[in-house]
Order: C-alpha cells, then structure tokens, then sequence
C-alpha cells in the first residue's frame, strides 16, 4: 500500500476520491468510501440546501472521516447549498459547472478544501488563480457531463500548466488507472462509475445491473447541441436523442427529453428510459460489492501493477 502527498492534504488514508454524482452519491454511499479510507463526497446536484444538509448530517452520524460535497454552481439552489456546507463546515468541496471563485475566501475562512472539476487546461490555470488548493482534470472518458479531452491527453497538460495538486478523473477503475494517473503526474484519482455499484450505494438495482452487463462500447454522448453533452449507457433514451440529433433537433427538444430522466433511472430504476449515466469503464466493472472491498482491491491492484512495471522496466 502506498499514499501521495493528497492523502496529506485531505487527511485521508488512500488517495481515491468517490465521484460526487448527483441521486446516486447519497449519505451512505459517502460515508463508506470515507470509512474504508477514500474521500466520500455527496452529490447535491440541484436539490435544494435542506436536503444536502439533511445529508451531511447523515454523513457525519456515519463516519468521523474526512468527507466532501459536490456542489453544481448551476443549481438553482446554489446559494443555499453553499450555505448548508458552510454552515456544517464541510471538509471538502467539490464544484462543477461554473466558477466557485466568489466562495472561495468564505471558505477558506473555515479550512474548506476546494477542489474544481476541469475539463481544459485555461480553466484549470483560472482554478488556480483563484486560489483553490486543487482539481479534478476529468477527461470525456467519465459518465454524465463530460468535456472534449481525454484523460491521457488532459491530464499531463494540466500537471505541466499548474502548481497546485492535480487528481485525474474519467475511465479509471481499478488500480491499474490509478498507477496510470499517478504516472501523467495526478496525486490522486476521483472514481464514480466503480462506486455506483458499490453495495452501500441507493441506486437502483437495475441501474448497477446495467453497468455490470455493459460492454467496452456500452455508452453514448447525448445533447452536444446543448452545450452540455452528457455520457449515458446506450439504451431507449439513447436512442430517442439520437433520432432528434438526426432530425437537427434544436436544445429545447433535448433538454425536454432529459427532463427527470437521471432520476427515473437512480430512484425508479428505468434503465430503458432513464439517463444511467456511467463511464465508458463501465466493462471492468463486473460485481456489486462493499466500497471497502472495491478501494481495497484498488490499493492491492495498484501495488502489483507498479511492482510489475519495474520488473519490465529491468528487463528492457
């Protein structure tokens, strides 16, 4: 087993973040990963600040760990959610969709680690700039909201632009992704699609069950003409934004389609209809199982690949 210097930063054992994915990274899914020695993040999503403080309190009966919360600077509710985290001094932040640069001294008033998701290196130099202790260089490999860049090209790009701790996301799973991310120079990984079928997580069983049937080319891109492109396993709904990409649909027919559809999949269990948002890791991922198992075979994985890379490094 080994750490890296973000272990230190967050006061965490091993240096694996849970992706802070929105109806599925609830309390217990959080508070598991944060038990087993990985940061457990909780996904606010756009639920409003009563229910992420509902949820960090949940976190906190479950765990003395350290844990974050994900914050989507997009949400509605954004300014109460801010408020609930604050108020409950959250350890760790986590942001996407937007500039967390006006939170920052607030938080940094009470020892909150902000962490931004970044999809491009300028957004990453901007993050640093306004001083976040670090990010998250996530490549179009991830499920849900994805950028343009993959992981291999983004993330090197990111560590040489920027002084401060990068951790790689998106189609990582196992410990040979870790040791490949720590090789592009990250400190660290954020893994979500591993961890939503992780047995303490409140997805749906079918939602998991899809994931596990998934094969290498088991997903798609949907809504590029939104702006907002959002990787999903290919099922019906799939489908059905295809054919409004064919027909030259404008954005409101997408978003109309995707209204509630990551919810009909995580709470209902539609995995026809509803947007299983996953990454295109989802073929490694073959069983549902304790997070403790999944992050300590992770540790194990990523101990033997890095021995094995020394021995083929020896015999060159």
């Amino acid at each position: 087993m080994f750490k890296t210097p973000l272990c230190d930063v967050l006061g965490i054992k091993y240096p694996i973040l849970q992706g802070g994915m929105a109806w599925v990274a609830t309390a217990e899914l959080a508070a598991a990963v944060s038990n087993a020695g990985g940061l457990g993040i909780i996904g606010a999503g756009n639920a409003p600040g009563d229910y992420v403080r509902k949820e960090i309190k949940k976190v906190k009966e479950l765990t003395d760990k350290p844990f974050g919360v994900n914050i989507m600077l997009l949400s509605p509710f954004v300014d109460e959610v801010i408020e609930a985290v604050y108020e409950e001094r959250v350890p760790v932040i986590t942001t996407g969709a937007g500039n967390p640069g006006k939170y920052i001294a607030r938080f940094k008033e009470i020892g909150t680690k902000i962490i931004p998701v970044v999809p491009a290196v300028a957004l990453a130099k901007k993050m640093e700039q306004e001083g976040v202790d670090a990010v998250i260089a996530e490549g179009t490999e991830s499920g849900g909201h994805v950028g343009e860049l993959t992981t291999m090209a983004l993330v090197p790009q990111v560590v040489d632009a920027v002084n401060i701790p990068v951790i790689a996301a998106g189609g990582m799973a196992d410990g040979r992704g870790l040791i490949s991310a720590l090789a592009l120079g990250a400190v660290g990984v954020q893994m979500g699609t591993v961890f939503v079928c992780a047995s303490e997580c409140t997805a749906h069983e079918n939602y998991k069950l899809a994931i596990i049937k998934a094969g290498d080319r088991g997903t798609a891109v949907t809504g590029r003409v939104t702006g907002h492109p959002v990787r999903i396993l290919k099922n019906k709904l799939a489908r059905e934004f295809e054919k409004l990409e064919k027909a030259n649909a404008g954005a409101e027919e997408y978003e109309k389609l995707g209204v509630g559809r990551l919810k009909a999949a995580v709470v209902d269990g539609d995995a026809d209809y509803g947007s299983v948002m996953a990454g295109q890791i989802s073929g490694l991922v073959k069983e549902i199982k304790p997070a403790k198992d999944i992050i300590e075979n992770i540790m194990k994985e990523a101990d033997i690949t890095l021995e094995a890379v020394r021995v083929l490094a020896k015999e060159e």
